[in-house]
């Protein structure tokens, strides 16, 4: 298996913080994701997030709708934050169809989250 890593950078310039989230896929290079608001970091690193992401790893469920029964969340909510996930880079959804049904299963694309802070 390839280890995948995702690096959020967070740097300071003229009396404020900004970031930079890095996209570290093998040897293929990376991808970057400019972002100016730190919220999104918070957003990301919430315990919430956490959870859902551990879950996805441990239970392997077969839908978002799944995950979603798991957890006893929304699937509303559920949903926005594995669109902000993937969007990230941090889970992958795969489609698979069930029936006349087509699920979007989440699995996890990165195996670690490196954080670093410049000043």
């Amino acid at each position: 298996m390839v280890e995948k890593t995702r690096i959020i950078e967070i740097y300071e310039k003229e009396g404020a913080f900004s970031s930079v989230f890095r996209k570290i896929t093998g040897q293929k290079g990376s991808e970057d994701y400019n972002t100016s608001d730190l919220s999104i970091i918070r957003q990301l690193l919430s315990n919430e997030k956490a959870r859902l992401l551990h879950t996805i790893k441990i239970k392997q469920p077969k839908s978002i709708y799944s995950l979603a029964k798991i957890l006893e969340r929304d699937f509303k909510t559920v949903r926005e934050e594995i669109i902000l996930l993937k969007k990230f880079g941090f889970i992958e959804l795969v489609e698979e169809k069930t029936g006349n049904r087509i699920t979007h299963r989440p699995i996890i694309a990165a195996n670690s989250v490196n954080i670093i802070v410049r000043i």
